[in-house]
């Protein structure tokens, strides 16, 4: 008799197992750390352009509400909707009260390990070098800094998080609907400041 393989399970389904056993037994919540732990720290970088400090306090107050939060989680919706939320809105919160808008290509916070909109969306920029690569890299972070951060976060989460409008929806707590006029919007205003610095994004 042949053996049977076992189903392969959904992301979901091994988030609610985990956030499972962290209900049972606090010492199992260092699973979740472990798992959302560099996602976190490379979307709320993303999103509020924290230094370093400030990167690591964001990230240890994301974990501290996700913690006293957890018996609210509703487990048949997916954890990581929920946590993206959480971050997502202490970020905001980290750009309203340094209104940090914008940032140079200079920046600390631009660095080889963030995925940029020229790697996701290759077709997106007319590249003329490969000497060129690296400064149109940051030229497009630049952008997106420039962007309000309701433009810049549904960008960030469809190109470079790579989420579907209904998980957007759920970290947004905005209807897809609107989520779509939002991209829509938010990759206008994106070409408006490429055209204003010559950056051709036109596929974007």
């Amino acid at each position: 008799m042949e053996d049977m393989a076992e189903p392969t399970r959904t992301n979901k389904e091994i988030d609610a197992e985990l956030v499972k056993r962290a209900l049972a037994e606090s010492e199992e919540f260092g699973r979740l750390i472990e798992k959302y732990q560099e996602p976190m720290r490379r979307y709320v970088r993303r999103i509020a352009r924290p230094t370093p400090d400030e990167l690591d306090i964001l990230l240890q107050d994301i974990f501290i509400k996700v913690y006293e939060n957890l018996n609210d989680f509703d487990q048949d919706l997916p954890f990581s909707s929920w946590i993206y939320r959480i971050a997502h809105n202490e970020a905001i919160d980290h750009l309203r009260r340094g209104k940090r808008f914008g940032a140079s290509l200079d920046s600390p916070a631009y660095d080889s390990e963030n995925l940029t909109l020229a790697e996701t969306m290759p077709d997106g920029t007319d590249i003329a070098s490969e000497t060129d690569m690296q400064y149109q890299k940051k030229a497009i972070e630049a952008l997106l800094d420039e962007l309000e951060p309701k433009y810049r976060s549904v960008l960030v989460l469809k190109f470079l998080e790579e989420r579907g409008y209904e998980e957007i929806s759920d970290i947004l707590r905005k209807p897809p609907g609107t989520v779509a006029t939002l991209i829509h919007r938010a990759k206008k205003e994106f070409r408006r400041l490429a055209d204003e610095r010559g950056i051709d994004v036109k596929n974007i």
